[in-house]
């Protein structure tokens, strides 16, 4: 038996850098790009806001870069205040280094689980709405494939207990025991796709 999860940003997260006027660590993307151009060079900056005072602050996204060098379809996407570019640059490590700051993921997504891929019986009806939540019976095993539709960093464990519905001291138990194996180390963290195998 086999079943695909997959981790689904459900926001923008948030931006974890010093604010200038209030020492708060915490800014809220709001998906808003400022667009200056400066002759034949052009600007571009992300838009946070402190979730404590509300301040703003600036992810530089370009700096000092020749207008004609820029794909008019990035442009288009800029003006438009485009989110899905704005997750799309949050993720991008150059950008995050450049401006110094983390991502805290924490609330920002959700578990996507579908029903088992049972290949013996073609003409089960689509359940891929049903939760995760069912573990195999005793003597039984399941692989579950993992698909990140973001790079989102997540403890396969609390990933685990959450589509089980068990505790991580009971998933950590299971890896312990051998009951749980993968490819991948699943005591740390991971933003790519992996497959573990749950055996009872």
């Amino acid at each position: 038996m086999s079943e695909t999860w997959v981790v689904v940003p459900t926001c923008l997260p948030i931006v974890l850098r010093r604010c200038h006027r209030c020492a708060s660590g915490r800014f809220r993307a709001n998906g808003k790009f400022r667009v200056n151009a400066n002759h034949k060079l052009l600007d571009v900056w992300l838009l946070a806001l402190c979730t404590a005072c509300g301040d703003t602050t600036r992810i530089t996204v370009l700096e000092r870069v020749n207008v004609r060098s820029v794909q008019a379809e990035l442009l288009n996407l800029l003006h438009e205040n485009d989110p899905g570019l704005a997750a799309e640059l949050l993720q991008d490590p150059v950008v995050r280094r450049r401006n110094h700051i983390a991502l805290d993921w924490d609330n920002a997504w959700h578990l996507d689980g579908g029903a088992p891929d049972r290949s013996d019986q073609p003409d089960r009806p689509d359940r891929s709405d049903r939760p995760v939540r069912s573990l195999p019976p005793e003597g039984e095993a399941i692989e579950v494939a993992v698909r990140f539709e973001a790079r989102i960093p997540v403890r396969p464990v609390r990933l685990i207990a959450e589509g089980f519905g068990l505790s991580r001291a009971e998933v950590e138990r299971l890896l312990a025991g051998g009951n749980l194996v993968s490819t991948v180390r699943l005591s740390g963290r991971l933003s790519g796709d992996f497959t573990f195998t749950l055996k009872r």
